[in-house]
């Protein structure tokens, strides 16, 4: 386990608990001795109500001490992260991720490519005005496209058996634990104070928190959904990366899948969500690539994890679009989320995986304009209400 764990930095915060968690049991141990002490047996002496006193007094000590270690031992154990599948790659940084393919060419153009704001109508100084930095308002036809993005990448998602939700975007932090955006992450979260609620920044919380204090039946398995949300990050720690543009949002909007397996068929699971994944992206014909993401750049939920990075032109790299990640048995044990395979439950596993967001609408955007800065819009989004083409912008907003 403390291998495990120092693939992704832990293995200090494993030693910590380890430590802390051999002195909780000694004093849990002295503080059932004090109890012990405390209940007379017959009718006591002077000698005997002295010590009762005695042994009152130093148990109230002791549960103080015992209650304290008691928090930071329970503090550590929520901290200490799921423990990465040994076929992630070492490494810390996205740096270190593995390419495992690519799919497509990334366009070639004899002009220089604009980048996404400049080919559609998207008010980023008023909604700065409005709202502050990284906030965007998406105009006229580029949010039908969007849109259409939604609808397009629920209809292949739901083709796969898929059920849709549209789940709530506020939670309990009984749910932000149980997902593990808390306590790790808290700095990333909006949390509604007067409320004592969060907004989740994925509908990942929500779409786990569905079964939540269950045992489902192993013939009911896998149960896969998919959320349609908005969502909400503070991006702590982002300041001065990808500023520009839509990239990087405090509000965007997204569609989920979420799977509940057994853990016999949690791999296989990964696999089909990653596969419906480059399904919705190679539709669409964007340029990409698959890669395998380091065991120290994981989140503490994840035990492996794949991305997809779209080609962006204006930038001449791929940059994530979409990831998908197996967390096994940590969220279910934190839910208490339970299998019945042969009448003993049993922790199941969930998995993850984004369908599509607004970053694909800047990959789709860049990778099909004209030097008169028209966009044309793939057809297969046309059904869903997508213009067949964008055209070139007159004035900046």
């Amino acid at each position: 386990m403390r291998a495990a764990l120092a693939r992704k930095g832990a293995a200090a915060l494993f030693d910590e608990f380890l430590a802390l968690d051999r002195t909780w049991r000694l004093e849990a141990a002295r503080v059932e001795q004090l109890r012990a002490a405390t209940r007379p047996k017959g009718r006591p002496d002077d000698e005997a109500r002295r010590a009762l006193v005695a042994a009152k007094a130093e148990l109230r000590c002791a549960e103080e001490a015992f209650a304290a270690t008691t928090a930071r031992r329970d503090d550590l154990l929520a901290r200490i992260p799921n423990p990465p599948d040994a076929a992630a790659p070492d490494g810390t940084t996205d740096e270190d991720a593995v390419e495992l393919r690519r799919v497509g060419t990334p366009p070639s153009f004899e002009f220089t490519p604009l980048d996404h704001l400049a080919l559609g109508e998207f008010a980023i100084d008023k909604a700065a005005q409005l709202s502050g930095a990284r906030f965007a308002y998406r105009i006229g036809d580029v949010a039908v496209v969007e849109l259409a993005l939604y609808r397009y990448a629920l209809d292949r998602v739901m083709a796969h058996g898929f059920t849709p939700v549209l789940p709530p975007v506020l939670v309990r932090e009984a749910a932000m634990f149980g997902t593990g955006f808390l306590p790790t992450d808290a700095a990333n979260l909006y949390r509604v104070a007067p409320d004592d609620l969060y907004l989740t920044g994925t509908s990942e919380v929500a779409l786990a928190g569905l079964h939540a204090g269950e045992i489902l039946e192993a013939g009911s398995l896998p149960r896969r959904y998919t959320g349609y949300s908005t969502c909400f990050r503070r991006e702590s720690g982002a300041a001065g990366k990808d500023t520009r543009g839509i990239f990087r949002v405090h509000q965007f909007d997204k569609v989920e899948m979420f799977v509940f397996a057994t853990p016999e068929t949690s791999d296989g699971e990964h696999e089909a969500i990653l596969a419906i994944e480059e399904e919705i992206i190679g539709g669409l014909g964007i340029a990409y690539r698959v890669v395998a993401i380091a065991a120290g750049d994981l989140g503490p939920s994840a035990a492996k994890k794949y991305d997809i990075e779209g080609w962006i032109p204006s930038q001449a790299r791929y940059r994530e679009l979409t990831s998908c990640s197996n967390t096994t048995d940590y969220q279910a044990r934190r839910l208490n989320i339970r299998v019945r395979a042969q009448g003993t439950p049993r922790a199941l596993h969930t998995l993850n995986g984004t369908a599509i967001t607004a970053r694909t609408l800047i990959a789709l955007l860049e990778t099909f304009q004209h030097a008169d800065g028209s966009v044309d819009i793939p057809e297969v989004l046309v059904p869903f209400g997508a213009p067949s083409r964008i055209a070139p912008r007159t004035s900046s907003t």
